[in-house]
């Protein structure tokens, strides 16, 4: 990597923890590979102390930040303005500096759509997609999903209130359906995602987050969780003939995202698969 100097932009994550954060891996990564005199690192913030944050990026000129948990809301709280999106989802993951103006975005569902076309070439338009989980990461993901033209999105979730505040975001296409009565719309989906926390755990473990006899082949089964790469709902996916994929993709174009916005450039996708890649190996 280059020698930072006096005119190096400086990027960063928030959150709080960050010290395991693959983000400074990935941008440091991206701006050398493009030839861009910036430096990304991760700062802790804690949630308290989110407006002092951005306090601070005002000072000092921040290029750009990255926002991750559990930070998403109280950024787009703090930010001067909002993408449409954004305001929608009441989270931010991505702050652009334009002239001390921090504007708020959410590339999180926007990278899990171009990952899907990336690595499996499905395009959700017409689709029957299934979304696991009613979280920060599941609405982003629904919300991206019936931006993409997807023909359904349906939320399955444990808790009903969660569940219809999604789909309160994703007018006609979208729907809820407990997880005791999702056997049917599983088996018909072309597109199934599981954003819970099942499966983030010892993979030995074996626990998944439905019935995966519902899978079969022609279907796409996503896990966006990336520790472990192969979780149990992607090993008994693939028996089963669907086309998999976990998150490392999603991770790489939610970022290449934000590096286009804050660089005005096109981001080395390849560069940036690539040293994750790597690193999670």
């Amino acid at each position: 990597m280059r020698a930072p100097t006096g005119e190096t932009r400086l990027a960063a994550v928030i959150g709080s923890p960050v010290e395991h954060s693959l983000s400074p891996l990935l941008f440091n990564t991206a701006f050398e590979a493009a030839d861009i005199d910036w430096v990304y690192v991760a700062l802790e913030v804690e949630h308290l102390r989110v407006p002092d944050a951005f306090a601070g990026i005002r000072a000092m000129g921040l290029g750009g930040v990255s926002v991750t948990m559990p930070d998403k809301e109280a950024a787009a709280a703090c930010a001067d303005s909002l993408t449409p999106d954004a305001e929608l989802l009441g989270a931010v993951n991505c702050i652009v500096n334009v002239d001390g103006h921090l504007v708020g975005h959410n590339t999180d569902g926007a990278g899990f759509v171009a990952a899907l076309g990336a690595e499996l070439l499905f395009d959700p338009s017409d689709r029957r997609c299934v979304v696991l989980g009613a979280g920060g990461s599941a609405r982003s993901i629904a919300l991206a999903l019936v931006r993409a033209g997807a023909g359904e999105v349906v939320i399955v979730n444990r808790t009903s209130e969660r569940a219809e505040k999604a789909v309160a975001l994703l007018g006609a296409v979208g729907r809820a359906v407990a997880p005791d009565d999702a056997g049917e719309v599983l088996r018909s989906a072309d597109l199934i995602v599981n954003a819970t926390s099942i499966g983030m755990g010892d993979p030995s473990d074996d626990e998944v987050p439905f019935d995966v006899s519902l899978i079969h082949p022609g279907q796409v089964v996503v896990d966006i969780v990336y520790r472990p790469l192969r979780t149990p709902l992607l090993i008994a996916a693939a028996a089963r003939g669907a086309s998999t994929a976990n998150g490392v993709s999603m991770l790489v174009h939610q970022a290449a995202i934000q590096f286009e916005l804050w660089t005005g450039r096109a981001a080395p996708v390849a560069a940036m698969t690539a040293v994750v890649a790597d690193k999670l190996a």
